[in-house]
């Protein structure tokens, strides 16, 4: 399966898209709430309204009214001087007319399936561990908008008890995972630039596909990443927009 696309048996990958697309949804909203930003669910979309607005569509059939609202909310944010980015799965929006452009990041999936043995990765169960895993994702990844950083801004402790898991590598790498509609999410996959082609970032991986032994793995890919999940077993299932 390695560099390839699900085949779609069955409408198998529209399946697994709509259950990427959930659970970044419930990813963003948890976080979101866990930080005190406002979180607003529309009939087509959601919208976090945190350090940046972020309009999430959740379907690849929004209709023209919902398509209508989106795009005015955008441009009345952007028009505030609000940093916006509109993140639309299904490449279904055309939101050139704000003055946005799309970049294309992959939307990945590895059906459910052994992985090997992790070596010397946690997963987090303690306060200080966490703040240690959000000063590694925020400088490795890193978060800009989170510079400089102010410890449990990103990663609030509450967190620990919500259908999120931590995972971290020492002092190396660190990454973020959500259960949610039937798959586990990865987000954030972070090495430290000093760290990097150590084999950090599979290690990690292979915590995060032994904690979801049973459940497909989606993940949206950087171009950097994108070689080590085709490795592990990902497949594409289509390019995301990601208008800003």
């Amino acid at each position: 399966m390695s560099g390839s696309r699900l085949p779609d048996m069955t409408g198998l990958l529209t399946e697994r898209l709509r259950q990427a697309s959930d659970n970044a949804v419930a990813m963003w909203s948890t976080l979101a709430r866990a930080r005190g930003d406002h979180v607003e669910d529309h009939p087509a979309f959601t919208v976090i309204d945190g350090r940046r607005f972020r309009i999430m569509l959740r379907t690849a059939a929004p209709g023209a009214a919902a398509v209508e609202e989106l795009t005015e909310l955008a441009g009345k944010r952007r028009a505030d001087g609000r940093t916006v980015v509109v993140e639309d799965p299904f490449r279904v929006l055309d939101l050139t007319g704000l003055g946005m452009s799309a970049g294309q990041l992959p939307v990945m999936a590895r059906e459910a399936g052994s992985a090997p043995e992790a070596e010397g990765v946690e997963r987090i169960g303690t306060a200080d561990g966490l703040a240690e895993a959000e000063d590694l994702i925020v400088r490795g990844f890193p978060l800009e908008e989170y510079q400089p950083h102010r410890p449990g801004s990103v990663f609030p402790a509450g967190l620990l008890d919500q259908a999120t898991a931590f995972f971290r590598k020492g002092a190396q790498g660190a990454c973020l995972t959500m259960a949610h509609g039937g798959v586990g999410g990865v987000y954030w996959v972070t090495t430290l630039p000093e760290h990097r082609s150590k084999g950090v970032g599979r290690a990690l991986m292979h915590a995060v596909l032994r904690h979801f032994d049973d459940l497909p793995v989606t993940l949206t890919a950087s171009k950097l990443g994108r070689p080590l999940y085709e490795k592990l077993g990902f497949a594409t299932l289509g390019d995301a927009n990601w208008w800003r």
